[in-house]
């Protein structure tokens, strides 16, 4: 393998890939990247056999080949380059050998045919969606995701198509998230897929405003090819909990309350709430909320925000993270958040809108 390129145009694939890259592995090749030119095309393939990614580039091939070599190093290689500068990478035997100015460099490499790809998904069906929205689908729900509960299919995020609708919905079993996009074209049929949570994140990091994206879900694995990347995941294999049984249908008591007001009441009860429970007392009035904290110092923390609501009074106790999580995923002015009873979940939303939720559970103080 021969080829010649400027040291940007091999830097922007190796970072679109790198997220995926750890120094240490248990397999040594999956802490390499492999390098595969053919017909002035570079891919460049990260993976840790949850998460694959691929990066392709337009350089100049002088020789066809393959080849894996240490991503981090190579990485720091780069970044370490002057800009601009001409890089030519060429494979001599067993190893890799990159020549910039008067800069040279030789890599140890691992056999190409050694490295772990996945070629056919098996697509039961394939989504066109705009990458602003799918990016939106993550960016409200991703916070509620569990992290190392053994419960293994709360640690990643449940995709949901039905009808016109694309959902994503996250949940630690002590909140929900929800956040809906409409398609272009009707899927024919409902499917649920769990994408993991280092999958999310890195999708996160990828996924830009612009253009669309091709989503194709397998029975088994995730693809999606935005712009020059091509982004495949396996699924969590497990039963997601129905999370329509927990989202308060109606409740009776509709509090509306300016968003950034009661952000910023919330943060500073919080200061001086249970530093391991994080226990809020929330009392509605007409027309007024007060919050209240307290911890085993005998230290109190009381606020008041001034709201739109009519009902009988009501007492009720909420993890202030939770809370805090869900106004910052809210991007209007105000909030509307439904209540039943002391002992019913929250609902918080945008006013008028249903394709966001966010549902916080109780706690007892």
């Amino acid at each position: 393998m021969k080829l010649t390129a400027s040291r940007d145009e091999l830097l922007t694939p190796l970072q679109s890939v790198i997220g995926v890259v750890e120094r240490r592995q248990t397999m040594p090749i999956l802490a390499n990247v492999l390098l595969s030119a053919h017909d002035n095309r570079l891919s460049v393939t990260g993976t840790d056999l949850e998460v694959e990614l691929v990066a392709t580039a337009n350089i100049t091939v002088q020789h066809n080949g393959a080849i894996t070599v240490p991503g981090r190093k190579l990485l720091d290689i780069f970044r370490a380059l002057p800009e601009k500068t001409n890089v030519t990478l060429s494979t001599e035997g067993e190893r890799l050998t990159l020549r910039a100015g008067r800069s040279r460099f030789t890599l140890s490499s691992l056999a190409a045919a050694e490295f772990p790809v996945v070629d056919e998904i098996n697509a039961q069906q394939t989504l066109t969606v705009a990458q602003g929205e799918f990016r939106r689908l993550i960016d409200k729900t991703h916070f509620a995701m569990a992290q190392q509960d053994v419960r293994y299919y709360l640690n990643g995020m449940l995709l949901e198509t039905e009808g016109t609708a694309l959902r994503a919905i996250a949940t630690d079993g002590h909140r929900l998230a929800l956040c809906e996009a409409q398609l272009e074209r009707r899927v024919k049929t409902a499917q649920q897929v769990i994408l993991p949570r280092k999958a999310v994140l890195e999708l996160q990091r990828i996924l830009g405003t612009e253009g669309n994206i091709e989503l194709a879900i397998g029975t088994n694995h995730v693809r999606a090819q935005i712009g020059e990347i091509r982004f495949t995941s396996k699924l969590i294999d497990g039963r997601f909990p129905e999370y329509g049984r927990v989202i308060p249908a109606a409740p009776t008591k509709i509090i509306d309350a300016g968003r950034e007001g009661l952000r910023q009441a919330l943060q500073r009860t919080a200061i001086l709430s249970n530093e391991k429970y994080r226990g809020v007392r929330v009392s509605v009035k007409p027309d007024l909320m007060m919050i209240q904290a307290h911890n085993p110092e005998q230290e109190e923390a009381e606020d008041e925000v001034e709201v739109n609501y009519k009902g009988d009074e009501v007492e009720i106790g909420f993890n202030v993270n939770y809370l805090l999580d869900a106004l910052s995923a809210i991007d209007t002015d105000r909030v509307e958040i439904g209540l039943t009873d002391a002992n019913s979940s929250c609902l918080i939303r945008a006013p008028g809108t249903t394709n966001t939720k966010y549902v916080v559970m109780p706690m007892r103080l």
